[in-house]
């Protein structure tokens, strides 16, 4: 019924395209969306980038959650029954993905994309990362992606996600302005909201706010 995947809790699943052209991490949607500057920053000057506490932290809190997301039951995904993977690699010539996924739920029916976020609320940079991993899960497994999970680990509350028409534009949208950062090294112009300067790593480079 499903594709023969690794059952070993310690065996990451990879599901590899043909090789060729450079994909795009799902991570840099993410990104795009808080600040398009940071992918101009990730992309047109590699190498740059410190690593953080809060990336640290966030890295940590992951890999604690999916202990305990292993012994979790499937009632909070609203489903009787389902297979369960984690940190299932996807990479995808045809979007110019690659992104790695917390968890994936299959059913006969459908697939259900669970991600895990150190956050206290859902940010639109969450949806569209979302909304990237269940346009690969739909291509790798061949199953619809009707709606998915943010896990929120400050609050440890789960919020349903439709995967909607709009979300699904959306994620194709911000590839294109992705691909024009990347192509024409493109330097985007500064996030109207200041705030999220503050405790950004790449403060430093900008030297227009």
């Amino acid at each position: 019924m499903f594709p023969n995947l690794p059952t070993n809790d310690d065996e990451e699943v990879l599901i590899e395209p043909e090789r060729g052209e450079e994909l795009v991490t799902i991570s840099l949607l993410k990104q795009y969306i808080y600040c398009p500057r940071v992918v101009y920053y990730e992309t047109c000057t590699p190498g740059v980038r410190p690593r953080t506490y809060k990336m640290q932290a966030g890295s940590e809190a992951h890999d604690r959650e999916r202990e305990r997301a292993a012994r979790r039951t499937l009632t909070a995904y609203q489903i009787p029954e389902g297979e369960r993977y984690f940190d299932v690699r996807l990479l995808s010539p045809r979007l110019k993905l690659s992104g790695l996924i917390d968890e994936v739920v299959l059913t006969p029916d459908e697939a259900i994309v669970v991600d895990y976020k150190l956050a206290g609320w859902t940010g639109a940079n969450h949806l569209i990362q979302l909304g990237a991993y269940s346009l690969m899960v739909e291509e790798a497994f061949n199953l619809p992606v009707h709606r998915g999970f943010i896990y929120l680990l400050k609050p440890r509350r789960f919020e349903s996600v439709s995967i909607d028409e709009p979300l699904r534009n959306s994620v194709l949208e911000t590839l294109q302005s992705i691909d024009r950062i990347r192509l024409y090294e493109y330097m985007p112009p500064p996030v109207d909201q200041p705030n999220k300067c503050a405790s950004c790593e790449f403060r430093r480079f900008c030297n227009d706010i």
